[in-house]
């Protein structure tokens, strides 16, 4: 039976959808889609490094062998076997991992929005990077909290100015590798410091790290989850590594907090796919990734190598640059009076995008300031796309 004439509805959201905001990146990717724009916007991992045949090898593996398990709901901590491996994957001589510290969630962002609701009431201080992860920004501020943006420089975050900022601050975000969106990384004297003072602080450190395996050189700098397990939380992604699109990552905290996590998790989406986790599992508990992971740092460094020779080459002087050792992103510095937002809407006039820099700040925003991501684009197209936005930089000037 249908409704004659039924009144408008008057819907009437929550007052936390008051903040709620789209991405930034998500928005600007819509744009992107069309083949004639030159892309360095979006944070996406390179197609060509996917390992198609091996994922479709696993799949078939598993959907053969155990395919009534994998299509059944699973537990909410997530599937034993794959929870094994990432804890001894994290272990070492000095800090032993257990697999019940390790919960599964749909992706690192989950575990950003789970951690969101167990640590964060409304008016909590977390403390962020200047600037910080747009992801993270987006999911800690449906809650509430108030932000305060912890001091950096050319080597990432300064710990000495965390004391000043502490009262209050139910957490410290972080991302020591690589980070996004500057392509920082944290030497290890200062990840040593950093440590240091959050546990004299009582202060929990979040270490996200999704780019920590894309280091160029190969060597990955330790984990602040070693020096104080039971201080540092700990988030990681197959995003990265294997594919974006299984939507799988994982959450390491204390067993006094994981906890509370999986409850939290529980309520969301009771668990995580079973079935990616599995064909997940089957593809890396043999030591694949450590044949995978040359080709895709090969594959990165070759292409950043590229943009920052166009950059040298196409961007006037006065703009300055980071140099990342690893990960996707290169972060630039305009002039003062350039705003990035308004560059963008030329650039996109001229098929080139890009992230302008605002939305990574939580405080403070510096507005002539961008993102640009290199993995997704060939090196010829790289210098088409870096001479195009030299020269419309230069016509600020």
């Amino acid at each position: 039976m249908k409704i004659e004439n039924p009144s408008p509805m008057q819907w009437q959201c929550a007052e936390r959808a008051g903040q709620l905001q789209s991405s930034v990146i998500r928005e600007i990717l819509k744009v992107t889609v069309r083949p004639e724009v030159i892309s360095f916007a979006g944070g996406l991992p390179s197609p060509e490094a996917f390992p198609v045949e091996r994922m479709r090898s696993a799949f078939d593996a598993v959907l053969s062998r155990q395919g009534k398990v994998a299509l059944q709901y699973g537990p909410s901590d997530g599937y034993a076997p794959l929870r094994a491996w990432i804890a001894d994957s994290l272990s070492s001589d000095g800090a032993r991992i257990l697999p019940e510290q390790v919960l599964m969630t749909s992706g690192s962002q989950q575990a950003l929005d789970l951690l969101g609701k167990v640590l964060i009431d409304e008016g909590s201080r977390v403390l962020v990077e200047t600037p910080s992860y747009l992801g993270a920004l987006q999911a800690f501020s449906l809650y509430r909290p108030e932000f305060m943006s912890v001091p950096t420089d050319e080597h990432g975050l300064v710990p000495e100015a965390i004391a000043p900022l502490r009262q209050g601050a139910r957490l410290l975000y972080a991302l020591p590798n690589f980070q996004n969106p500057t392509g920082r990384t944290l030497p290890i004297e200062r990840r040593a410091a950093l440590v240091e003072t959050c546990a004299r602080l009582g202060l929990p450190l979040v270490e996200d790290d999704p780019y920590g395996a894309l280091s160029y050189r190969g060597e990955p700098l330790p984990k602040m989850l070693t020096m104080n397990p039971s201080g540092v939380i700990y988030m990681g992604s197959f995003s990265k590594v294997l594919t974006p699109g299984i939507r799988l990552g994982y959450v390491v905290a204390p067993l006094q907090l994981v906890g509370k996590l999986e409850q939290a998790k529980q309520a969301a989406d009771l668990h995580t796919a079973q079935l990616t986790q599995m064909v997940v599992h089957e593809v890396v508990k043999d030591g694949f990734l450590d044949e995978h992971m040359p080709t895709i740092r090969r594959l990165y460094a070759n292409q950043c190598e590229a943009m920052l020779a166009a950059l040298a080459e196409h961007f006037p002087a006065g703009t300055s640059w980071t140099r990342p050792e690893g990960g996707m992103f290169i972060w630039v510095t305009l002039s003062k009076h350039i705003d990035s937002m308004k560059l963008l809407e030329e650039a996109i006039a001229q098929n080139v995008a890009f992230v302008p820099g605002a939305p990574f700040y939580a405080n403070a925003v510096e507005h002539n300031t961008l993102r640009l991501s290199f993995v997704t684009v060939p090196p010829e197209r790289i210098r088409e796309g870096i001479a195009k936005l030299g020269k419309l930089i230069a016509s600020k000037l």
